[in-house]
């Protein structure tokens, strides 16, 4: 979960469909809103867990996001300034300085800073409050698009270990797999395990993907996503805390190197599967769009070739 991997699909959308009309973005105001509420709860849960204190002159604040419901919810401006109180007290940002060792969307500095006009009456999200939503992916989405005159049906699934029994059998004529994997969760726990590291489990299942009797000679496409976030991340925490080998340093090309190796080193059928791995920030429509012009290439090709071509 939290790869990105939906931000890829509503990025085709934007793309290739003429985005989202503003029917299509009000429907994303309720899950938003959810997104800030969960947010500012598990900062204010783990400041309380770390023994921060919050300022006595939020006890109000506190204790209305505390006890209010997380969906649905709809945000006023009275609200929006509560919770911008909270965000800037200095508990909840040491609190957030800690986050890799709780559960925090990684959106949600990005809505707290926009809080004024998330929390307007007349709110309508853009593309980019739209990309940064947060809603587990459950079961099978599909998105079908035509690019030059070819069809291209990208099918959504569930990553969490809950869904994946759900959809790895129904794959057996795609034309490629894209495995999306969040670069800058390196250091963070799964959502359903905090015992296992996410990048670890990430590995397991790429590994099992990639060497599975339903992916044969499918190629993968594999996805080095949130490359902003790790940028970031990597300049202030080393990937030697996940990874003892790792000796690159707080290096961003380094690491990017590192982690694309540990996925790619896991292909058993070198001679007759290929990986195509790209660096990718699926917040950031000019590079999905310069990406996805290379992986169209590639799936034309093995189509072509699969066709007697």
């Amino acid at each position: 979960g939290e790869s990105g991997k939906r931000a890829i699909a509503k990025q085709m959308k934007i793309i290739h469909l003429e985005g989202f009309n503003q029917d299509e973005r009000i429907q994303f105001k309720d899950v938003i809103h959810s997104n800030i509420i969960t947010s500012i709860k598990a900062l204010i849960q783990a400041a309380h867990d770390f023994g921060y204190q919050i300022s006595p002159k939020l006890k109000h604040a506190l204790e209305m996001l505390v006890n209010v419901n997380v969906y649905p919810m709809e945000l006023t401006p009275e609200m929006g300034v509560e919770i911008q109180a909270v965000w800037n007290d200095k508990g909840i940002q040491d609190a957030y300085a800690r986050s890799s060792e709780f559960q925090l969307l990684d959106s949600a500095p990005y809505y707290f800073e926009n809080l004024r006009r998330i929390c307007q009456k007349d709110y309508v999200p853009d593309e980019q409050d739209v990309l940064r939503s947060r809603c587990k992916t459950t079961g099978i989405t599909e998105t079908e698009f035509e690019v030059e005159k070819t069809n291209f049906k990208l099918v959504d699934v569930g990553g969490q270990r809950s869904e994946r029994k759900k959809w790895i059998h129904c794959f057996e004529d795609v034309t490629a797999v894209i495995f999306c994997v969040a670069l800058s969760e390196y250091d963070l726990k799964l959502y359903e395990d905090e015992t296992v590291n996410r990048m670890h489990e990430s590995l397991k299942l790429f590994e099992e993907i990639c060497n599975s009797k339903w992916f044969g000679r499918v190629s993968i496409i594999l996805f080095l996503n949130k490359s902003d976030l790790f940028k970031e991340k990597i300049s202030r925490i080393d990937l030697s805390i996940t990874f003892p080998e790792y000796a690159g340093g707080l290096n961003y090309d380094k690491g990017v190197k590192f982690v694309e190796e540990k996925f790619t080193s896991l292909n058993k059928s070198v001679g007759h599967k290929q990986i195509y791995p790209h660096v990718t920030c699926a917040t950031d429509t000019q590079n999905i769009t310069f990406v996805f012009n290379a992986v169209k290439n590639i799936i034309l090709h093995k189509a072509l070739d699969a066709s007697g071509f």
